[in-house]
């Protein structure tokens, strides 16, 4: 099958949408399909050979974060290229109603299209005033999928119509193999004495992976949170993967105890595995705008035991609190109390390892991979007796026989 991803986002400014339609075109062509994924992308940033750049893209408010989108009559004369040049099977636009090339896609497409809808967010005045604009580009879409029941609900709330729930896929094996680190450990772990380590409170490592500057990843939450972990095991850890300002992130701390973060800039994917294999508790204190929650599932995949804010969609994604924790939303406090409490209780952190290992295997590239293709075929086989039937009723009204 010939299959068209287009990815709203920058290619360059990694993103959890960039990363699903990474891993899911890489996940088809593995599977004997060929893939053309068009995206924007500045000049100079090195691209997969199945990439193609739809020019640079602009920072654009968007969803309580800044989205780098890609719009104008240029970048529809892309699109129409792309397409032209593509003869696709089948198009998945991933979110179509941003303003960027999922939406040119929709206008210039023909044929079966797909798409998928990340965004979970209240009922806007902005998109209720779009959608006199949006809506002759959506109506030609022939199936919709929502990435959770949250995403699902605002596309319903927000554009109506429905959606099949299908999650963000892993590669549950990659994160399973990694190798921990050994600097990344807490005492114990690295084969030191378990009761000194208790002692002297070296036990614990707590991870976090996101936009230090981006406020709604909850980044600020932890650190509010940090005192008071710190006041009753002060040798805890804490280590920051992502880009962002480090000075300001650690401003609100206690000159002492700055020295307990450790900001480790971009990492590459390997090494958010080796990350997340090597702590002992992962927390995820985004505050809001999410709609699913991929790092929760890298984190279980690696085997990390994981503490997230409340959330619709993180509770969904742990199993309503059965494989992680959960604490009240931007309370520093709950937070902080959750944190210790997993720390200072090792059976607990095995039992979140255990259920967490085993029902993370549900978003599994080998299960998300299969129910997205399923989607495909359905819209091409559809797609291949709408045009049967058109050409038999051509046929009868220019009074020729079957040949």
């Amino acid at each position: 099958m010939k299959i068209g991803i287009v990815c709203p986002y920058s290619w360059d400014v990694p993103g959890g949408v960039q990363f699903h339609i990474r891993d899911l075109a890489e996940h088809l062509i593995r599977l004997g399909h060929e893939v053309s994924v068009l995206a924007p992308a500045d000049d100079e940033t090195p691209l997969p050979p199945y990439v193609v750049s739809a020019g640079r893209a602009v920072p654009v408010p968007y969803n309580g974060s800044v989205a780098r989108l890609n719009f104008g009559f240029l970048s529809a004369s892309r699109v129409r290229r792309w397409l032209h040049d593509g003869t696709f099977d089948v198009i998945h636009i991933h979110e179509p109603a941003s303003p960027s090339l999922g939406l040119l896609t929709c206008w210039a497409a023909q044929g079966p299209i797909v798409a998928t809808f990340h965004t979970s967010n209240p009922r806007s005045r902005a998109m209720i005033a779009a959608y006199p604009i949006l809506q002759p580009a959506l109506e030609k879409i022939s199936a919709r999928i929502a990435v959770s029941e949250y995403a699902r609900r605002t596309l319903v709330e927000h554009l109506g119509g429905d959606a099949v729930v299908i999650p963000n896929g892993v590669d549950v094996d990659f994160f399973a193999r990694a190798e921990p680190k050994a600097e990344w450990q807490s005492a114990p772990a690295r084969g030191e004495d378990a009761a000194v380590g208790d002692r002297e409170g070296n036990t614990g490592t707590i991870g976090f992976i996101g936009r230090i500057d981006e406020p709604r990843k909850g980044l600020p939450v932890l650190m509010q949170a940090l005192p008071k972990i710190l006041a009753e095991r002060p040798g805890t850890r804490l280590l920051v993967a992502g880009r962002g300002d480090e000075d300001e992130a650690v401003e609100s701390l206690p000159a002492e105890m700055r020295e307990r973060v450790e900001f480790l800039g971009m990492v590459s994917d390997e090494d958010k595995a080796r990350l997340l294999r090597s702590v002992d508790v992962y927390v995820a204190p985004n505050t809001g705008g999410e709609s699913f929650g991929i790092i929760l599932v890298e984190a279980m995949s690696a085997g990390a035991p994981v503490l997230a804010s409340d959330l619709d969609a993180f509770a969904q994604v742990l199993d309503q609190g059965a494989a992680g924790d959960l604490f009240a939303n931007e309370d520093a406090d709950a937070l902080a109390d959750a944190a210790l409490r997993l720390l200072g209780d090792p059976e607990r952190r095995t039992g979140l390892h255990e259920r967490g290992s085993a029902h993370v295997r549900r978003f599994d590239w080998s299960t998300v991979g299969a129910d997205i293709l399923s989607v495909y075929e359905t819209v091409t086989d559809g797609a291949a007796s709408v045009a049967a039937d058109e050409r038999i009723g051509l046929r009868a009204r220019l009074g020729l026989a079957k040949s």
